[in-house]
């Protein structure tokens, strides 16, 4: 049924890709049973454990975006790697606003599962909506940005060119009330370059912060209150 380029052999445990990374490549299990899982805020969450016949690795392909969760072998597995060129030629024929069809619907897909993720966390903190200016250290200078949401632990930050997942770096955010910027150091927990609502999930990351004084935390602290208090007060 398949147009097969090559075969790969994993072992149990062994990741085939990893969420987060890229590569579109698409997988059908010839033997074997495979996992697929994410990673949230530290905590493996179980999506589904497919086996021989199933398709996986199908939706960084259709929506070009990165790996939506993780793929491991679960004892020895078989899988075959589906040809390139078969798949390219079977997609282009299709009409430019199928292709934009496909694409809307595999993003909501890709949504639909990461809520579906949300009641198994046990996030300590609750994240209040707020838009506070910041900058973000990458490797060269610092970027200016906003963020979407703060928590005591965390904060989204909304760019277009969010840095990789797992990447340390030093945040200076500004708090109203504060004549100097808060510094702390932080990293990168997930990421968003692609979304089918740029208002509601626009593209950004989300980070916690690694290491913030008492002082800072306390400040973050009153400010999440005072967030808290206008969310009511609207």
């Amino acid at each position: 049924m398949f147009h097969i380029s090559t075969e790969e052999i994993y072992q149990d445990g062994q990741i085939i890709f990893e969420e987060g990374n890229a590569g579109d490549w698409v997988y059908v299990i010839e033997s074997g049973a495979v996992e697929i899982y994410k990673n949230v805020n530290g905590e493996k969450i179980i999506i589904e454990t497919i086996g021989p016949g199933e398709v996986f690795g199908e939706l960084a392909f259709l929506a070009r975006i990165p790996r939506t969760a993780t793929a491991k072998a679960l004892g020895t597995t078989k899988v075959g790697v589906i040809d390139r060129k078969f798949l390219d030629e079977d997609y282009n024929n299709l009409s430019d606003s199928f292709r934009m069809i496909l694409k809307s619907l595999v993003l909501r897909l890709s949504k639909a599962t990461e809520k579906a993720a949300q009641p198994k966390l046990r996030r300590k903190e609750p994240r209040m909506p707020k838009v506070l200016s910041l900058r973000f250290k990458s490797k060269t200078e610092f970027i200016k940005a906003f963020s979407g949401d703060i928590s005591g632990s965390g904060i989204f930050i909304k760019t277009e060119k969010p840095l990789a997942k797992g990447t340390p770096f030093l945040l200076k955010l500004n708090l109203p009330d504060c004549s100097e910027e808060l510094m702390t150091k932080c990293e990168v927990s997930w990421t968003r370059t692609e979304t089918d609502d740029p208002v509601k999930h626009p593209p950004g990351m989300g980070i916690k912060f690694m290491e913030i004084s008492t002082a800072n935390r306390q400040k973050l602290k009153e400010e999440l209150i005072k967030a808290k208090s206008d969310i009511k007060s609207d």
